[in-house]
């Protein structure tokens, strides 16, 4: 079976979908399944359920390789891979529930109990080390009544990938990660992965628990970096003639170091950051060991989105309209799970400031959750026209087209403007407005 063609992804949310699409993509015969039908419906149309660059066009274009049902045995039964992408939401401890991917197994159990083939089941949700093992196993081996690693191969391998550019990462990942039952297992995966992915990543072969380990140890590696980048910010603004991006640039030409995530800017949200971190310390903390550096730079995270507010009351006077651009956690996704924008929206109308917000993507999510306390602006140049202060929270493209003129108002004093990522030229914007670069020093 190691050449095969015929794949079933249970899940088609922001990860299944993209990765359904992928697949057929590089020439796979492709199920999707979903208790949602219109998500069902949607990829039957050939359309995308979810809202991802570049999925819509692959979607489209492989409709002869994909379809999507509701029903788990129809996709089971005409599979020989089954890649399980479900939510594993955090639950009251800070832990990844198992319910959705249990629920998932109990569903698909059945049908490998008919099964007379070996089909390899796949866990690609993040869970906490030792669920892949430990419940997961047991259930499937329950519902089936088989024995893993005889009756069916059972591996875990988790994507790395970031919202806005998940076709990518998904096509041109940098390493694999295998987490394998046994070694039959895990060379039916990699067989896969060849096929899918380009050119050639390195593919790393490990136990269960060493694999779910490596998974969220990956995330939060990288929120450190983060942290620490933002930390670093916060020191050169209080630093006469110091530039965060100035540091960080030297200090990440240190191949012990490296240059990504290495931004001082907002802070990190979304799915997987913010809960990853909080997992991991409740993971260090049943084992008896510290985690000391997890808890630390979620502390600084979550300190960000008052800073930003901080600058802004010490530069403001009462009744001034903030004008928040960025909503979502990231461009190029309406997201905004844990997002700074959104937060800063929140400590503003704290504060008792008007706000005004924009996002090219995010502002219906916004919406569900902040309602009418903000105005919505239709445009970047609207949201600033309305407000005495504006913010820049996200590094969208669309921000970075702003021109000088769109801050021009001879009625008013000049503009304040918080450029978080630096995305606009200081020398252009500064005789137009008062002009704020986050992470740069007063200038002596």
């Amino acid at each position: 079976m190691t050449g095969s063609r015929s794949v079933s992804v249970v899940g088609l949310g922001k990860l299944g979908s993209p990765m359904v699409a992928c697949l057929a993509e590089k020439g796979f015969s492709v199920v999707g399944v979903d208790i949602n039908a219109a998500f069902v419906q949607a990829i039957n149309d050939g359309k995308a359920p979810v809202q991802e660059p570049g999925l819509d066009e692959m979607l489209a274009r492989n409709r002869d390789r994909i379809r999507a049902t509701t029903d788990y045995a129809d996709a089971v039964n005409h599979s020989d891979v089954t890649f399980l992408i479900v939510p594993t939401p955090s639950d009251a401890s800070g832990r990844f529930s198992l319910d959705y991917l249990l629920s998932a197994i109990a569903q698909i159990g059945p049908a490998l109990r008919q099964k007379e083939q070996f089909h390899l089941v796949v866990i690609t949700s993040t869970v906490m080390p030792g669920a892949t093992g430990g419940e997961v196993k047991a259930a499937l081996e329950q519902a089936s009544g088989k024995v893993c690693g005889e009756g069916f191969g059972l591996c875990y391998s988790p994507e790395f990938i970031a919202l806005g550019n998940v076709i990518h990462d998904m096509l041109y990942p940098d390493f694999i990660l295998i987490g394998e039952s046994d070694p039959q297992s895990g060379a039916i995966l990699e067989s896969i992965y060849r096929q899918l992915c380009g050119p050639q990543p390195p593919v790393s072969h490990m136990n269960l628990v060493n694999a779910e380990l490596a998974k969220i140890s990956v995330n939060t590696f990288v929120t450190t970096k983060i942290s620490y980048a933002n930390m670093l910010s916060e020191i050169c603004e209080n630093l006469p003639d110091a530039d965060v991006d100035v540091v960080t640039s030297a200090i990440g030409q240190d191949s012990r170091i490296g240059t990504k995530y290495l931004k001082g800017a907002t802070g990190y949200g979304g799915p997987c950051f913010p809960r990853d971190n909080v997992a991991f310390g409740m993971l260090a903390k049943s084992v008896g060991a510290t985690s000391a550096i997890a808890e630390a730079t979620d502390t600084i995270n979550r300190r960000q989105a008052g800073r930003l507010a901080s600058h802004l009351m010490n530069h403001l006077s009462p009744g001034a309209i903030v004008g928040v651009l960025g909503l979502a956690y990231k461009p190029d996704t309406n997201v905004i799970e844990e997002s700074q924008g959104v937060a800063l929206v929140k400590e503003l109308l704290a504060n008792d400031f008007s706000v005004v917000i924009y996002d090219p993507l995010a502002l219906e999510n916004t919406r569900y959750i902040l309602g009418d306390k903000p105005v919505y602006a239709a445009s970047a140049q609207e949201c600033v026209h309305k407000a005495t202060a504006i913010v820049i929270t996200t590094p969208s493209r669309e921000f970075k087209e702003l021109e000088p003129d769109d801050f021009a108002d001879s009625s008013q004093q000049p503009k304040l403007l918080l450029d978080c990522w630096r995305i606009l030229e200081r020398d252009k914007f500064t005789p137009v407005c008062n002009y704020i670069a986050l992470g740069v020093g007063p200038t002596v």
